[in-house]
């Protein structure tokens, strides 16, 4: 089976330590397998994407000599896409609509699971006269769903009872992150998904859709975070800086050392060859 790996950064924020640490990982996996590498712009949730970030993500990649070997996708322009995947998913059976608010859910159900209200099926049975809000996926007929983790082993969770019923389509109209990445990882054909450790929580939910859908199912390898000075994840919501790329052989060091990757000498290109070579995950 021929490799594809994807780096798909959403355009809230410049490029940070953290995020390039993943967009490394996935470079250096495809080129170690022999693969393509695809740079996939996910910008579902428009209004928190401002304009012009895009491109800049995509020059900071570029500084670091991480290039795809395709053009670049946007997921604003693959709405239809999705739909054509919830239309399927109704017809199974497998996805509903929704007239519930947020204050109702948390009524209805005040469990939170890291900050999130944990949907109890409300709509499951119809919306009894009510307008739909939203679409989500049923959960309770799915039981737990095992993976395996390419770094970090044997995985379980059961869905229905840590997330419930997720949602595909917001209320707002806005297609949801799970549905658009199963979606476009099938469309370009990704057999590896390279990602920062934070996102293995959604790695069940994706494996539910891709069942609903039948769609294959690729092999993930989830990456060690970079954490912040309060010991948290660094990412554009706690103020991480945006990469200095003055030096992008340094910055490339450093997110390698992130990775367990020795020292490497002379220009980026020449230290992602070193890396590409040795690196653990073939």
């Amino acid at each position: 089976m021929s490799y594809t790996g994807r780096f798909a950064p959403s355009p809230t924020g410049p490029l940070h330590a953290g995020s390039l640490v993943a967009a490394l990982a996935s470079w250096l996996d495809a080129r170690a397998h022999g693969g393509r590498w695809l740079v996939r712009i996910e910008d579902v949730d428009a209004p928190r994407c401002p304009p012009g970030l895009d491109a800049l993500i995509l020059s900071q990649l570029a500084a670091c000599q991480l290039l795809p070997d395709e053009e670049p996708t946007w997921q604003s322009r693959r709405g239809a896409l999705y739909q054509a995947a919830l239309d399927r998913l109704v017809a199974g059976g497998h996805a509903y609509p929704c007239a519930c608010s947020r204050s109702e859910i948390a009524q209805a159900q005040p469990a939170r699971r890291h900050g999130e209200l944990i949907y109890p099926g409300t709509c499951r049975q119809g919306l009894h006269g009510r307008p739909a809000r939203a679409w989500r996926l049923r959960t309770d007929r799915a039981g737990p769903v095992t993976w395996h983790d390419r770094r970090l082993g044997a995985q379980q969770q059961d869905v229905a009872q840590a997330v419930g019923d997720f949602v595909l389509r917001r209320a707002d109209g806005l297609w949801a992150y799970q549905l658009a990445v199963v979606v476009d990882d099938a469309d370009q054909g990704v057999t590896d998904v390279v990602r920062g450790e934070d996102l293995a929580d959604n790695t069940p939910r994706q494996l539910l859709l891709q069942r609903a859908l039948g769609l294959p199912t690729p092999r993930y390898l989830h990456t060690p975070l970079v954490l912040g000075a309060n010991g948290e994840k660094l990412s554009k919501q706690n103020g991480a800086q945006a990469l200095a790329l003055d030096d992008p052989a340094a910055a490339l060091q450093a997110a390698a050392r992130m990775l367990g990757l020795p020292e490497a000498a002379g220009t980026a290109a020449e230290r992602l060859a070193q890396w590409a070579a040795a690196w653990p995950f073939v």
